[in-house]
Order: structure tokens, then sequence, then C-alpha cells
């Protein structure tokens, strides 16, 4: 029987049949206008909720998975870089599809497709909102009706980030991995490996660019004095806490979390290509990824979330870049009605006064043309 478990690598998800999917911390979004990419921020701290089964309610108990700390309006993007053989993932916000606008299904489907092709979707910023396009995910509470599970839902009873991924099937998994044999059997009688062996990941690991987060240099704060980069790294997972770390408390109800939506950026959202029938009908994983405020993951986990999101206009003015990625060869899948009819989080929670300055056409830059525990699953 093939290993359905999901693992925690650093702070990487790896699911079965060689999925990757990082959480990278990113820049807000203005609600209006159409912009570039933004970078990556430094990854999301995550962790096991089973590690923390004494602390955490019994809903997060009763759906296992792992959990990861949000700031509200904070925004991010999922990352694929590392995923090493083909797959399709399933992406839901509170159980809502983030490609197709449908409630979660536990089966492939193309009319509409409900999942993003891996490796060729090398990352999500949002929900898909057609024309070469995404609507940035957003943090926001459950009980205002901001998230997009409460929008075409009419409820917000899930909140957080579901995963499934689906292998090829056996016949369409050996052919390409003899394919890639092949291709990759030049390389290899042409140079021996490198000092250090092969990149951790294997062939279809991303290179840097926006696939891969900035160097953390702070960018300056207005009058040149330095303002660091809120991106220092969170304990590893089984560290001592840090110092100063609440107590362990009886669990309680926590302010749960779901996804909302932002600005609108360039990006596709890439059909399918395969035929159907060429993936495996059996999901080889899956995972619920609950988000928690930051006080919070205080409490259940005893270490410091990172700090709030860095300031976006300090950011541009420091000259640091922005991104812009098209693939001329691929076909963008349209906008579904239930995602196009999502509202921005700034219609619930107010306008957004965090100051805005547009990036330079300079700092715009084109892109393209070691296993933990077994994370624990549950019922949702």
């Amino acid at each position: 029987m093939a290993d359905t478990t999901v693992r925690i690598d650093g702070n990487t998800l790896r699911l079965p049949g060689g999925v990757a999917v990082r959480f990278i911390r990113t820049l807000r979004l203005p609600e209006t206008g159409t912009h570039p990419l933004p970078p990556g921020l430094g990854e999301f701290p995550v962790r096991r909720v089973a590690d923390h089964a004494d602390r955490v309610p019994e809903a997060m108990r009763a759906r296992g998975g792992v959990m990861l700390p949000v700031y509200l309006r904070e925004a991010m993007w999922l990352n694929f870089a590392g995923t090493t053989e083909p797959a399709a993932l399933q992406v839901g916000v509170g159980k809502v599809c983030a490609v197709s606008g449908r409630p979660w299904s536990d089966g492939l489907c193309r009319d509409p497709q409900n999942y993003v092709v891996l490796p060729r979707q090398p990352w999500l910023d949002g929900i898909n909102s057609g024309t070469g396009t995404v609507r940035q995910f957003v943090a926001v509470p459950l009980g205002l009706g901001a998230t997009v599970e409460g929008q075409v839902t009419g409820e917000e009873v899930w909140g957080g980030v579901q995963l499934r991924s689906f292998p090829l099937n056996d016949e369409e998994l050996a052919t390409w991995r003899a394919a890639e044999r092949r291709r990759l059997e030049p390389t290899r009688l042409a140079a021996p490996p490198a000092y250090g062996g092969p990149m951790a990941g294997g062939p279809m690991a991303a290179p840097g660019g926006f696939g891969a987060a900035l160097p953390m240099a702070a960018p300056p704060a207005p009058g040149g004095s330095g303002m660091p980069m809120p991106m220092a790294a969170p304990p590893a997972p089984g560290s001592a806490p840090v110092a100063g770390a609440a107590p362990a408390s009886p669990s309680r109800a926590p302010a749960a979390m779901g996804l909302g939506v932002g600005g609108s950026m360039r990006q596709e959202v890439y059909e399918d290509d395969r035929p159907l029938a060429h993936w495996s009908r059996q999901p080889a994983g899956r995972v619920f990824v609950h988000l928690v405020t930051p006080p919070e993951w205080h409490r259940i986990t005893g270490e410091a979330a990172p700090p709030s999101p860095v300031d976006r206009a300090a950011y541009t003015r420091a000259g640091l870049p922005w991104f812009d990625y098209y693939d001329q060869d691929a076909e963008d899948l349209g906008a579904p009605d239930e995602l196009r009819a999502v509202k921005p989080v700034g219609d619930w929670l107010g306008d957004d006064h965090e100051p805005w300055q547009q990036p330079a056409p300079g700092q715009v830059r084109p892109l393209k043309d070691a296993p933990g525990k077994p994370v624990q699953d549950g019922d949702w």
C-alpha cells in the first residue's frame, strides 16, 4: 500500500508523490489596480497540531494537520518549488476550491478544473480571477463574512487551507520517469556531480527568483536609518520555548482565521494539458492547514510568531524587486463566476491606510520567457 503520510521538512510540507508546499509571507497589494508579483519575505513557520494536542481546541485536534501564525490582513502565497514529480494539487480556502470556486470535492474535475498542475504551476498567490490574474490571499478572522468561504457558501465553518495531491496513474508515472531518465542521462554523462552532491529537491527543483525567498537584508527606513526586515527565524520544532514564552494553558476556542482576497496581480493559473484519465483516481495525501493568530500561536507553541509584516512603501523606496511572470506557451483558466464575485477584505474591514508607493519600472524583474514525523490527518 502506498505511503499517504504528510511530513514537515523545516517549514516545507511534503505530500506523498513528491509535492512540496511552502507558505510565504509577502507584501499586501492595494485592492485597486493590477500589480506585479510581490516578493517572498520568508517562510511562515509550520508546526504539527499533534505536537500540541493538549493546547489546541477539540476542533483542531479532530481535523489534525498543521498550523501556522498569520496577522490580520497579512498576505501569503504558496510556493511549489522542489516538487519532484508531476502532480495535480487541489487547493481549498475554507473548503472552497481556489481554482474553480466550487465546494471542495473528493476527486479531480476538468469542467471546471479544480486543481493546479505541478510542477507546471510554480506558485499560487491567490484565487483564480481569470485573464492572467489572481487576487491575493489575505488573512481575516471568521465571523465577518469576509473570507472566500463566507462569500461563496454563506457560512464560515472551516477556515484555513486544505491541500490534496494526486499523482499520475501507475502507467503514466512509469512513462514519465523513463522519459525523465532519458532526458537527464546526457547531463549525467557530460559532467561529474558538483562538490557537495546534487541540489536538494531533485531535477525539477526551481532556481531562485520569485520562487525563492529574497535575502533578508533590511530596507532602509525614511531618513536613512536601518529598519530590520521582520524575518527572524522561529525556533525549530521541539526546541525550548523562547524567553518569556507563555506557560502551558488549557485548550480553548481560538480566534479562527481564514483567507479573503486583496489586490489583483498578473499570474496565470494554468490549464491542464493532460487527459484527466492520466491522473490517479485516488489522492496520494492530504493535509488541513490551520491559520491561527500570533497570540494563539504563542500560547499553543510557546514560540514567538514572526514580527508583523514589513512596511511595503519602505520596501519599494529601498529599490528592492517586484516580479513579472509571463508564459506565452501556457493556457490560462478563465475566472469562475463564484470567484469573480468575491469582494476584497477592505469592504468588511474598512480602508487600508498603509501608504502605497508604485514600484519603478526598473524594480520589476521579468521571470521565464529530510523528513520529520508524519502529520496526523483528521476528520474534515
